[in-house]
């Protein structure tokens, strides 16, 4: 038998939100926080485990800007999570137009920086 390794750092299926409905009931029905670049929205689920979903708009940028700044934001929260205790909830994060020029590095960190606050607030 295996040992168990360190918590995963991917990305699957399990842990996304991955249809509209699910987004649209987590934006209108959970709590919001906010950061200098992101809107996060937390609303409390029946599964075990937290489950994430990323919302950029095309006030953020062109295609490109876009895709830049959710492949910022899946690698912030794939190594955020780890060490986080978010308890069963889903996440909605929704960024800004200023998410663009703000960099991989301060997305991480207003990440790490809610998960903490999540963490306090249970």
């Amino acid at each position: 038998m295996a040992e168990p390794g360190p918590p995963s750092r991917d990305f699957p299926k399990s842990v996304r939100l991955r249809r509209s409905v699910e987004f649209k009931q987590v934006q209108r029905r959970g709590k919001r926080l906010s950061t200098e670049n992101l809107r996060i929205c937390v609303l409390p689920n029946a599964l075990a485990a937290p489950r994430f979903g990323l919302t950029v708009s095309r006030k953020v940028g062109n295609a490109v800007v876009r895709n830049r700044v959710k492949r910022w934001l899946r690698e912030a929260i794939r190594h955020e999570r780890v060490g986080a205790e978010l308890g069963a909830v889903d996440l909605v994060f929704i960024a800004w137009p200023s998410a663009a020029d703000a960099g991989a590095e301060s997305i991480r960190k207003q990440v790490a920086r809610s998960f903490a606050r999540l963490g306090r607030s249970k």
